[in-house]
């Protein structure tokens, strides 16, 4: 392998980076080609996003259908590789409207901007000092972004922690009403310009300011009632709930059940060019502030019949950053019909509550891989060579055997086109 280290590499245009890649990775010219297909994107669009930029990754969209949330209806586009999700999402959301679809409610979208102060002599003399010139401190911070404020949003609270009194260090909370938009850089601008004058008062000195993806103070929730008839009857209710039990009390199921319902979240976010790493992030850091648990609840209520609760800080926006540029994220954002940032929380709470109640209620009912190894043995087939009515003939024949691989697709392949 040829050295990495290429100065300048950043220097030179797209397909002088391909043509290095060529040459190192010794690639054909079909390869190449693959290199250079840009999708809808396009290479313009692709190199002002991010750096050394090469190509685009293409990543299915389909659409969850059947959602209907506070009323409205809504096609939810998802971007994802691994089958099944989709599919979930649309028949979870299905039994819903049985019993009204689903209900969801955000707080005000209020984002944290953390100050951190090493050195303070005297941190709760500190802490008092930094109260005491809020009002004075929120008026700077604003003086940074005045479209925000003149739309509502802005600097509107400052918290002081104290966090180790015998190595003492001081964090200042600027919590910022951010409106439509995800918040990051009106965030950390504030956080910056703030900085040198809090140090002034406190005596201390600037570390680190930047936001926080632990958006506490920007919640979601969303609840769904299901019929316990519609969803398989008793049985499946209290299968559903036990499943859930496990996962509120062992911290290795409520890892694997909180990815279900990020399954969902995420590939709404991918979808609409957010940044669903920031998402996981605060949703799994929400879910162990107590010690690892599952963010949803289910119940039974007096009706017998299955309730879902989903919780967890989403600070999603709809203006700004890849969600204003990338032309397929803005098509699917007119395709899901959100008219503010508060609304798309909404959609994307119950997308998570829909794609756990369909991940729990396959294991409760008749184990995850049946539906699972149907889709995925498609793309299996289709991987070994088969075409269009082979795809289901392999898929089908080795999901009978279960056995879902590629050889044995090959194998199947062969026997099809003997047959015919």
């Amino acid at each position: 392998m040829p050295s990495s280290s290429i100065s300048g590499f950043y220097k030179l245009s797209v397909e002088e980076r391909r043509e290095i890649l060529k040459k190192v990775g010794n690639l054909n010219d079909e390869e190449m080609s693959i290199l250079k297909n840009m999708g809808g994107l396009g290479e313009t669009s692709a190199d002002h996003m991010i750096e050394n930029v090469v190509s685009v990754m293409e990543v299915p969209i389909g659409i969850a259908v059947n959602f209907l949330v506070n009323g409205k209806d809504y096609l939810v586009p998802m971007a994802i590789e691994e089958p099944s999700v989709v599919a979930a999402a649309s028949n979870a959301a299905r039994m819903a409207r049985v019993k009204g679809g689903f209900r969801s409610v955000s707080t005000e979208p209020i984002m944290i901007g953390q100050i951190e102060l090493t050195g303070v002599p005297d941190p709760f003399g500190a802490k008092f000092r930094i109260l005491e010139k809020k009002k004075e401190l929120l008026e700077m911070a604003n003086t940074q972004d005045p479209v925000l404020v003149k739309f509502g949003g802005g600097a509107k609270d400052i918290e002081v922690r104290v966090i180790d009194e015998k190595e003492p260090m001081v964090v200042v909370h600027l919590l910022v009403d951010v409106r439509d938009a995800m918040g990051a850089n009106a965030v950390n601008t504030m956080a910056e310009y703030l900085a040198p004058h809090i140090s002034e008062i406190s005596g201390g000195n600037v570390r680190l300011r930047i936001l926080s993806n632990l958006a506490t103070y920007r919640m979601t929730s969303s609840y769904a009632v299901f019929d316990k008839k519609t969803i398989g009857g008793d049985e499946a209710v209290e299968g559903i709930v036990e499943a859930y039990k496990f996962a509120r009390d062992d911290p290795y199921r409520a890892t694997t059940h909180n990815k279900g319902i990020m399954n969902g979240i995420d590939a709404v976010l991918l979808a609409t060019a957010n940044d669903w790493r920031a998402i996981e992030a605060g949703a799994h850091s929400y879910a162990a502030i107590n010690g690892y648990t599952s963010l949803s609840r289910w119940e039974i209520n007096d009706e017998g019949d299955l309730t879902g609760y989903l919780e967890l800080p989403l600070a999603v926006g709809i203006v700004g950053g890849a969600t204003a540029t990338h032309p397929k994220a803005k098509l699917m954002r007119k395709i899901l019909g959100i008219g503010s940032a508060k609304e798309f929380a909404n959609v994307l709470a119950s997308v998570g509550l829909a794609q756990n109640f369909g991940a729990i209620r396959a294991l409760a009912m008749e184990g995850i891989q049946k539906g699972h190894m149907e889709l995925h043995a498609r793309n299996v087939a289709v991987s070994a060579g088969a075409k269009g009515t082979e795809i289901d003939r392999v898929a089908e024949m080795m999901v009978k055997e279960r056995k879902i691989r590629a050889d044995v697709a090959a194998e199947m392949l062969k026997l099809v086109r003997g047959k015919d």
